[in-house]
């Protein structure tokens, strides 16, 4: 697969990534269904080196999706339940002491960070100190115990999930930490024939499985791909302007995005112009991704609360202004 993105002139490699990225979305489908742009922008953020963060009730197949994308693309899948008492320790791993021929040493044993996607679920339920033990590995891919610093294995992409109902036993995200997430994806109720198509799926002995459509090479092919994709100055121009919008106090917004969240657009929109074969950012892209890169970069005031006016609805906002 990496030689069919190396062997062509960089015409035909953006067409040739779309078609793989339409066979990665047809195999994904015969597990999940529907939930077509929330498998997208996970494969965007994927696709950005970056992370994502998903809110949803539960049962809607956040695991499942997960899982499905990461044996799609033949990668190495952990899962870490957050819970009030889990340490550190539990995600990063630890130093254990082993015994050889009458000496005893160190000897560290991983934890579940130490994979290429990582689910973490119900974050908002394991403590601060907990949360912060992915600070690290989420902005230097790396794992640091004791003196020792150990370098997780490329790519490497935590999603982490949590839950908007259940308020009680939670420890809100600090805002560091969630503008180390690239993405907040919104995950809804499925539409009512494709809840049928769960049903009828999940009720049969023989339950649906999923092909390998992408490697690890391929997929850090593909990442350094959406890096090198061109964009039109005027675009990446609007793209700043939105996102600069956002630190313009009014009676709706407290406090804006950073810097980062100018490139996180700027990459997600190559991203996405990548999965449909594109060579070229467009403004519908810098639209589209607009949602999931700041939602969760924005404060709103409590007017807006009082309101009912929602993040999604300023960003619509400053969208049809900046033309």
């Amino acid at each position: 697969m990496a030689s069919d993105l190396n062997s062509r002139d960089i015409t035909q490699t953006y067409k040739v990534a779309g078609d793989m990225f339409a066979t990665l979305s047809n195999e994904i489908g015969k597990v999940v269904v529907g939930q077509k742009e929330t498998v997208e922008q996970i494969i965007i953020a994927i696709l950005c080196n970056g992370h994502a963060l998903v809110e949803s009730n539960p049962g809607l197949g956040k695991t499942l999706t997960i899982s499905t994308i990461s044996k799609s693309m033949d990668l190495n899948f952990s899962r870490i339940q957050c819970t009030p008492d889990l340490m550190p320790a539990d995600i990063t791993g630890t130093n254990i002491i082993e015994e050889s021929d009458g000496h005893k040493q160190f000897k560290f044993e991983p934890g579940p960070i130490f994979a290429n996607i990582v689910l973490a679920d119900e974050i908002n339920r394991a403590s601060p100190k907990t949360q912060s033990a992915l600070l690290e590995a989420m902005q230097e891919k790396q794992i640091t115990i004791g003196n020792d610093t150990y370098l997780l294995e490329q790519p490497f992409f935590i999603l982490a999930t949590q839950n908007p109902i259940e308020m009680e036993g939670t420890f809100p995200l600090p805002e560091a930490q969630l503008d180390r997430f690239l993405l907040k994806i919104l995950l809804e109720y499925p539409k009512y024939e494709e809840e049928i198509e769960i049903v009828d799926r999940y009720t049969r002995s023989v339950m649906p499985s999923v092909g390998k459509v992408l490697n690890k090479n391929t997929l850090i092919d593909l990442q350094k791909l959406t890096r090198d994709m061109p964009v039109a100055d005027d675009i990446r121009n609007r793209a700043i302007k939105i996102v600069m919008s956002t630190r313009v106090k009014n009676e709706f917004i407290e406090y804006g995005a950073s810097p980062r969240a100018s490139i996180g657009l700027i990459l997600a929109a190559k991203a996405r112009a990548l999965l449909q074969g594109r060579n070229f950012v467009s403004n519908e892209d810098i639209d589209a991704m607009a949602y999931p890169i700041l939602r969760h970069r924005m404060i709103l005031t409590f007017e807006s609360e009082r309101k009912g006016v929602t993040t999604d609805q300023v960003i619509r906002n400053i969208l049809e202004k900046i033309k």
